[in-house]
C-alpha cells in the first residue's frame, strides 16, 4: 500500500504552471486509478510536455477542437485521446485557463493493484512492462475516453487522482527528444525520464504509420 503521506492530491496550483515546470516535477508522483475491480497506482517514471498553440507537436497547435476542448483548461483535468484507431493515452492539463498545455504520461511503475494490471496486459513479460509507453500505461489502468475531462485534483473519491508521491531529485532526471513527433515538434527535448529506472519506455524517431481502416 501507499503510506498515508503519498495520499495528499496535488493542489490545482500544482498544475497552474508553465508545462516546462509542471512535467518533470511530475516524475515520482503517484497515479491512482480506482475501478469497480480494484484501484491501481503507480509511481510516474516518464513524461512529455507539449506546449499549445507555440508547440508544432500539439493537438492544439492550430487551435480549439471538440477534440482538444479539455487541454484549454481548468489546469489539473485530465485529457484523453484516440490514437492509430487502438490506443488510449492520457494527459494532465497545465497552465492557466484557455493556454493549451498539456503532460504526457508515458510510463510508471505499478506499485499497487499489479495483479489487476496483469489481467489488462497480458503480453507483458514482466511487471516492468505493465505501464512501459503511454499506450500500455492507459490500458494497465483501464482509461479510456469516459475519462476525458476528470478532475485529478480533489480529494475526493474519484475515477483517477494524482497524489505528492516522492519528487524526484534534480540529479536524476534526463530529458531529450520527445519520442515519435515528426516535424518541427520532434526537435523539442521536451521529453522527461527517471535516470536508469527500468519501467521508462525505448527512444523511438518518428515513423509514418498507417491508421487501421
Amino acid at each position: 500500500m501507499i503510506a498515508s503521506p503519498d495520499r495528499t492530491p496535488l493542489s490545482r496550483e500544482f498544475f497552474d504552471r508553465p508545462v516546462l515546470e509542471v512535467a518533470p516535477d511530475l516524475l515520482g508522483r503517484i497515479l491512482v486509478r480506482t475501478t469497480p475491480d480494484g484501484p491501481i497506482a503507480l509511481r510516474l517514471t516518464e513524461v512529455e510536455a507539449y506546449d499549445g498553440q507555440n508547440d508544432p507537436g500539439s493537438h492544439a497547435y492550430r487551435g480549439r477542437t471538440p477534440r482538444n476542448d479539455v487541454m484549454f483548461g481548468p489546469p489539473g483535468h485530465v485529457y484523453v485521446y484516440f490514437t492509430y484507431g487502438m490506443w488510449f493515452c492520457m494527459n494532465l492539463v497545465c497552465g492557466p485557463e484557455d493556454r493549451a498545455s498539456a503532460v504526457l504520461l508515458r510510463a510508471g511503475e505499478v506499485i499497487e493493484g499489479a495483479e489487476l494490471a496483469r489481467t489488462r496486459r497480458l503480453s507483458a513479460r514482466n511487471d516492468k512492462e505493465l505501464a512501459k509507453g503511454p499506450a500500455r500505461l492507459a490500458t494497465a489502468l483501464g482509461v479510456d475516453r469516459a475519462l476525458n475531462g476528470t478532475d485529478a485534483c480533489t480529494a475526493e473519491d474519484t475515477p483517477l487522482r494524482v497524489l505528492t508521491g516522492a519528487p524526484v531529485p534534480g540529479d536524476q532526471v534526463r530529458n531529450g527528444p520527445r519520442t515519435g513527433v515528426a516535424g518541427d515538434g520532434g526537435v523539442h527535448p521536451w521529453r522527461y525520464w527517471v535516470a536508469d529506472d527500468p519501467t521508462v519506455s525505448p527512444y523511438r524517431a518518428h515513423v509514418p504509420r498507417k491508421r487501421r481502416s
